[in-house]
C-alpha cells in the first residue's frame, strides 16, 4: 500500500496523446482515492493540453525538456521543474529509464512506477510489470491498483470548449444546422496504420452526395499529403460520376494541420461521428463522446482499441480485416497492406449513425 499522508502529487504522463487519453481511467482513480490532495499532471507541450480538459486536475505542469532518446540532453530541466513543485509523490506512467531518473534527480520523496527499463534503483515503490496481454487503459490501472488504489470504469472523458470549435468551424465555411463527419486520415507511427486515402475518398464522396453532410479533415502538420490526395481523389470520383458541384453545405474541407489540441478536442465533440486510424485523434474523438469508427491494420484493436467517454456515451465501433499477418505491428507493410485493403467504404458508411 501506498502511504497515505499525501498533500501534493504529481502524475507523469505518456508522451503521446493516444496513451495520455488511455491513461485517464488511472487518472480517475489517482483522484478518487486522495479526493484532498493538490493533483498535478507532468506532460510534454504537445500533450499537456489534454489535461486542462480533465475533471479533478488541479495543475498542469508543462515539462520543457524532450522525450525519447532527446531526454538525455534535457532531463535535467524537467527534473528541475518537477522538483519546483513541491511534490510528496510522483507517479510515473511512462517506462523509460529516463523519466525514472528524472523524477529521482528532481527531489520528490515518494516515486512510484513499473519497475521496467532497470530502473527500479530510482523508485521508492517499483511495481512488477503485469503479464498477459491488456488494453493499455488497464495497463496504466494495473499500476494503479498494486498502489492501493481501487480500480474504476474503463473509461475515458475529456471536457473541451464546444462554443470555441462552433466558431472556427463556421469561420471556415461549415453550417453547422447540417451534420457533419470529422476524417482524421494520418497515423504518426507509420503507413501501415493508415486505411487508404482511396477509400476515404470513396466515403466522402457517399457522405456529400447521399446524405448532403460535411466533411471535415484534420491532423497535424504531417498529415497534409494525405489529406490532399483524398480531396484530388475525391474531385476525380466526382468529375467521374457527373456529380453537380457541392454546395457549401456539403463538401470536403481540409483542416489538418491548422488546430490546436483544445481546438481539435471541440471539433471532434460536435461531429455527428469520426472516422480514423488508430491514431491519438481517435482516442481523443472516444474521450469527448463521438461516436468513432475506427480502422485497424497493423495494431492490436485489443490493446489500443479507442475508450468510449462513459457509460451513456457511444461505443467505438471497430473495422479490421482479417488476414493471417495482423496485427504485425510494423511501420511500414510489407507485401500489399491487405489488412486495410479488405476493409471497404461500404463498411464504414453503414457503420456510420
Amino acid at each position: 500500500m501506498v502511504p497515505m499522508a499525501i498533500d501534493r502529487l504529481v502524475l507523469v504522463s505518456p508522451n503521446w496523446l493516444g496513451d495520455a487519453v488511455m491513461a485517464l481511467p488511472a487518472l480517475a482513480d489517482v483522484r478518487r482515492h486522495y479526493p484532498a490532495a493538490h493533483l498535478a499532471v507532468a506532460a510534454r507541450g504537445s500533450v499537456a493540453p489534454l489535461f486542462t480538459m480533465v475533471a479533478g486536475v488541479d495543475e498542469v505542469v508543462s515539462l520543457p525538456g524532450r522525450g525519447g532518446l532527446r531526454a538525455a540532453t534535457s532531463w535535467q530541466q524537467d527534473a528541475a521543474m518537477l522538483g519546483s513543485g513541491g511534490f510528496d509523490a510522483a507517479l510515473l506512467f511512462p517506462n523509460s529509464l529516463a523519466t525514472g531518473l528524472i523524477a529521482s534527480k528532481s527531489g520528490i520523496a515518494e516515486r512510484w512506477g513499473f519497475a521496467t527499463d532497470w530502473r527500479a534503483r530510482f523508485l521508492t515503490r517499483a511495481v512488477p510489470k503485469p503479464s498477459g496481454s491488456l488494453h493499455q487503459g488497464a495497463y496504466y490501472q494495473a499500476l494503479t491498483t498494486a498502489l492501493g488504489m481501487p480500480p474504476g470504469p474503463l473509461h475515458a472523458k475529456v471536457w473541451p470548449d464546444t462554443d470555441w470549435a462552433r466558431q472556427v468551424l463556421r469561420e471556415i465555411g461549415l453550417d453547422l444546422d447540417e451534420p457533419f463527419v470529422v476524417f482524421a486520415p494520418g497515423a504518426a507511427y507509420g503507413r501501415a496504420k493508415q486505411w487508404l486515402p482511396e477509400r476515404f475518398a470513396a466515403l466522402a464522396h457517399r457522405l456529400i452526395q447521399q446524405r448532403g453532410w460535411g466533411v471535415v479533415m484534420v491532423g497535424a502538420h504531417a498529415d497534409r499529403d494525405v489529406c490532399r490526395e483524398i480531396e484530388a481523389r475525391l474531385s476525380a470520383i466526382a468529375k467521374a460520376s457527373a456529380d453537380k458541384p457541392s454546395s457549401r453545405l456539403n463538401r470536403l474541407i481540409d483542416f489538418s494541420g491548422k488546430s490546436d489540441l483544445a481546438t481539435l478536442a471541440g471539433i471532434l465533440a460536435v461531429a455527428r461521428a469520426v472516422v480514423s486510424n488508430d491514431s491519438g485523434a481517435m482516442h481523443l474523438a472516444g474521450a469527448v463522446g463521438t461516436h468513432v469508427v475506427a480502422m485497424f491494420g497493423a495494431t492490436n484493436e485489443t490493446r489500443t482499441s479507442p475508450l468510449s467517454a462513459g457509460p451513456e456515451a457511444p461505443t467505438p465501433t471497430i473495422l479490421t480485416h482479417s488476414v493471417f499477418c495482423r496485427p504485425c505491428m510494423l511501420r511500414e507493410c510489407p507485401i500489399d497492406h491487405r489488412c486495410m485493403r479488405g476493409i471497404t467504404a461500404e463498411q464504414a458508411f453503414e457503420s456510420l449513425p
